[in-house]
């Protein structure tokens, strides 16, 4: 369910911001991982017309052509992704920063946050060259630090959150420079678009109040935003036919500028990542969605949103809806594939094994962060019952099907009783003729499940006082003879009794055995889930450290080694939190593990025990 017609994802709504559900709703049904592009700049700069170039369409987001603001809060366009198959682009377009019937900063900062929550690529737009003035309208970079947290209990040092946690699910940077009419030119040479950004970031070497202020938002940038690029645009018209923009062909459009479109599309198709959180989790529309209303929820209680806080929301969410359809799928499997009634116990219990192992799997694909194995151990136990009740509905299936047949076979029995056939010289040994008959023919009956031998043995129990009775009044017999057929039938009772129970601690056997391969299963998944999740946070932590390193070779480089002390520090922080990564994790967690399923496994076995001796 794609909306290739924009919708309005974030209402701003008298500067309160609140999630469109019919947004929500349309997120919710992309299972797809996402690419999310958000466009954010300040307003009449043409930020519309560039996402309509993406999204494929001349129309779609509105470009107004007046001087008033057309796009209020934040809107959405989603399309199969044009270069990445199985993945879906999601177009965030965002109202104008500055626009002056607003009124209200706060809601510019709230809206310029939000993007950068939201995208894996964040495209700042601009009217002209990189100068100051563009620098002074870029002030909400600096007050991301006031409006994002990326940890709860973040340790601060010096007062100051480790950019390095910005860094680590912070999108890609894009500056587009919009309607350039100068050459990009420094020290008396041109420079390509991104040596312009670069040589625009450089700092000051200056201390002062004036140098400070100059530098922080050239800070925020560097240190924030992992990868960084420049798109320069030139004017696309004559000024008089910019405000029929959208209806133009692009043969009417200035040859250059649909090139630098057309590379800009090209860029973004080909380099925008697909939207992660910290870990390597891949973002769906699903999960997507869960964060637009989780950081809402956060910016209308007065809070500052937190991508912990955040991503454990979307892991309780997540992990809930994982256990149910893990449990659904066994449910259904087992359903399909289990014939009632079984002809043993192990027939339902091997495939119990591979449904479970297949539930277990569907778990894993859409659990994340389950640190403490709540969720895990609730499938668990969940399969569990579900297998118990299939358990129960298979012996309850075999007792009525065996029950239903052994009255038809035994109907004659009754008959010759009720008739006094066998109360006559010789009764006796009619009676047994006729009671082999009947075990005979219910031996031919298919399929009788678990209870075949149960029910017969309560058939034959139920027929003690009518053979006591038939045998005490066969004159035929004398009394060594009535005595002796009474000890045989004491025997046969007995050793009847006794096959039951040897079957009975069979099952019994049988349900610990498939207990043990379930919990090792689960455990051998989990331990592989530990590890990648582990790695892949490892992967990440490498990731943003080489940023730094290569960061502070750049400071180095332009010769500002009274910038790079906290940068350093940071570096040393994250060098110590990697080698203490390699060294303690992965022993730590499996060993957690391993106590959490031995603790599983010997409550389950003890409750089946239980069970086991109150059948007996």
């Amino acid at each position: 369910m794609e909306s290739e017609v924009p919708l309005c994802l974030i209402e701003n709504v008298k500067g309160q911001l609140r999630a469109n559900q019919k947004a929500l709703e349309v997120l919710s049904a992309i299972t797809q991982p996402v690419v999310v592009v958000a466009i954010v700049g300040l307003y009449r700069t043409g930020k519309s017309y560039l996402m309509n170039k993406l999204a494929g369409k001349k129309t779609g987001f509105s470009l107004g052509s007046t001087v008033q603001s057309h796009t209020k809060g934040i809107w959405m366009c989603c399309v199969p992704h044009p270069q990445k198959p199985d993945h879906t682009l999601v177009l965030l377009d965002t109202e104008g920063l500055g626009d002056v019937e607003k009124g209200d900063n706060q809601n510019d900062c709230w809206i310029f946050a939000l993007a950068v929550l939201l995208s894996s690529t964040f495209v700042y737009n601009s009217m002209g060259v990189i100068n100051q003035q563009a620098m002074d309208q870029l002030h909400y970079v600096t007050e991301l630090t006031d409006r994002i947290r990326a940890r709860s209990s973040s340790e601060l040092h010096d007062g100051v959150e480790d950019s390095a946690e910005f860094m680590s699910f912070f999108p890609d940077f894009v500056w587009t420079l919009r309607d350039v009419i100068l050459r990009l030119e420094a020290d008396g040479r041109s420079l390509t678009a991104d040596e312009y950004l670069e040589y625009s970031l450089k700092l000051k070497k200056g201390i002062s109040e004036e140098d400070k202020k100059y530098n922080l938002p050239r800070v925020c940038i560097r240190k924030f935003f992992p990868k960084k690029k420049c798109f320069v645009f030139y004017p696309p018209a004559e000024w008089k036919k910019l405000c029929y923009l959208e209806s133009l062909h692009e043969d009417e459009l200035d040859s250059d500028f649909v090139r630098q479109a057309s590379d800009f599309c090209s860029f973004i198709f080909i380099f925008s990542k697909t939207k992660t959180l910290p870990g390597g989790i891949e973002v769906n529309g699903t999960r997507l969605g869960i964060l637009v209303q989780t950081y809402l929820d956060a910016i209308s209680s007065g809070t500052v949103p937190c991508l912990e806080n955040a991503v454990t929301t979307l892991a309780q969410l997540m992990n809930s809806a994982a256990v149910q359809k893990a449990a659904e799928h066994y449910s259904e499997q087992m359903a399909q594939r289990v014939r009632l009634p079984t002809d043993t116990l192990q027939e339902l219990l091997d495939v119990h094994a591979a449904c479970e192992k297949e539930a277990i799997a569907v778990f894993m694909e859409h659990s994340f962060k389950d640190d403490q194995l709540e969720f895990q151990k609730q499938l668990l136990v969940t399969i569990e019952e579900k297998k118990e009740t299939f358990i129960e509905q298979n012996e309850a299936t075999s007792l009525s099907h065996c029950q239903a047949e052994l009255d038809k076979l035994s109907e004659s029995l009754r008959e010759n009783l009720l008739h006094g056939v066998f109360s006559v010289p010789g009764g006796h040994s009619l009676y047994l003729e006729a009671r082999e008959k009947i075990r005979k023919n219910y031996e031919q009956v298919p399929r009788k499940g678990l209870k075949a031998s149960e029910v017969f043995q309560n058939f034959l129990k139920s027929q003690i006082s009518v053979e006591e009775s038939i045998l005490q009044s066969d004159k035929a017999l004398t009394e060594s003879q009535k005595a002796m057929a009474a000890e045989l039938a004491k025997k046969e009772a007995a050793e009847k009794e006794l096959e039951l129970m040897m079957q009975q601690q069979k099952e019994t056997e049988e349900k610990m055995e498939a207990l043990k391969r379930s919990v090792s299963e689960s455990m051998a998944q989990m331990q592989e889930k530990i590890l990648m999740e582990r790695e892949n946070h490892l992967r990440e932590q490498e990731r943003v450290l080489d940023l730094k390193m290569k960061a502070l070779e750049k400071l180095a480089h332009e010769g500002l080694e009274e910038q790079c002390g906290d940068l350093k520090n940071e570096i040393k922080r994250r060098e110590k939190n990697i080698q203490t990564m390699k060294e303690n994790s992965t022993l730590k967690c499996l060993d957690g593990t391993l106590d959490f399923f031995r603790e599983l496994l010997l409550n389950v076995l003890s409750s089946e025990i239980k069970r086991t001796l109150r059948k007996m």
